[in-house]
């Protein structure tokens, strides 16, 4: 069982992931981070900062998400942080002036003179803990973040094929996003296996999320004759038709057309996890 480790004398805060990580094993997250996320980046002042809280046994992905955000704001500085001493060692070929990997956990520590992150980026991380750890673990995060910034906390498959995650702003929860790639589909509920650890217990008949999925899977089956134009034309009409049954989806087609789906927190949080 997991346990978060309480530093002392400025020990990291957490223990080691496994470290599993694939090149574009996040590349549906990152989209997220320069899509909608995006207006967190342009209202950031000169050189903002986000945050890869456990990049693993690799800095590939961290690398990628620096390149990726960079096209949004090519000032951007983007510091690793991991807990384990060998993986941040690891990383140094990768690091610049704009790119740092640390030593470190929920407490995240920052060069000197770099500036809070506007963005942390903390996938694959809280799996391996229990339930209970989730709240202490997202108010260490989102206490480091600047003035308007988001934590972006999921869970992801071992190729970045299934994907979900929670925005988090310094008030809690925002949003929940599931993002999936559509070319081999049986339905949206497999998802369910890579559910962010505040949810992933609760995906039982009689709670919100469950009852998300299980609309998402009914609408994916009545939309099969879509399937003669492709997955994505499928999809697109399982979106539209949940929202018109009433779920409160965000965004439009241009998300939805990359197996994404987005809606506000509230409408699948556990009762012990709403703001």
């Amino acid at each position: 069982m997991a346990q978060r480790e309480r530093g002392s004398r400025g020990a990291p805060i957490g223990v080691p992931t496994r470290g599993t990580t694939n090149p574009n094993r996040l590349r549906r997250v990152d989209r997220f981070c320069a899509g909608p996320l995006a207006p967190v980046l342009w209202r950031a002042g000169e050189r903002p900062v986000v945050v890869d809280l456990g990049f693993g046994a690799s800095p590939v992905t961290a690398v990628e998400f620096h390149d990726r955000l960079r096209r949004v704001r090519p000032d951007l500085r983007l510091a690793g942080v991991e807990i384990d001493p060998e993986r941040v060692d690891a990383a140094a070929p990768w690091a610049s002036e704009n790119r740092v990997f640390l030593r470190g956990g929920f407490e995240v520590p920052l060069p000197p003179g770099w500036t809070n992150p506007v963005l942390i980026r903390a996938f694959n991380v809280l799996r391996q803990y229990d339930e209970a750890d989730v709240a202490a673990a997202w108010s260490s995060l989102t206490s480091r973040l600047a003035p308007g910034g988001v934590l972006v906390e999921g869970t992801c498959d071992e190729v970045g094929r299934l994907a979900s995650w929670i925005t988090l702003d310094a008030a809690g929860p925002r949003l929940f996003t599931v993002s999936i790639r559509l070319r081999d589909l049986q339905r949206p509920g497999e998802v369910a296996e890579r559910l962010p650890k505040a949810l992933i217990h609760h995906n039982v008949h009689g709670h919100p999320v469950h009852a998300w999925l299980a609309t998402l899977d009914r609408a994916w089956t009545r939309a099969a004759p879509f399937g003669v134009h492709g997955p994505r034309q499928r999809w697109l009409r399982t979106v539209s038709a949940v929202r018109d049954d009433g779920w409160p989806v965000l965004h439009g087609p241009a998300r939805w057309r990359l197996g994404e789906v987005t809606v506000p927190w509230d409408a699948v949080a556990p009762d012990e996890h709403r703001r």
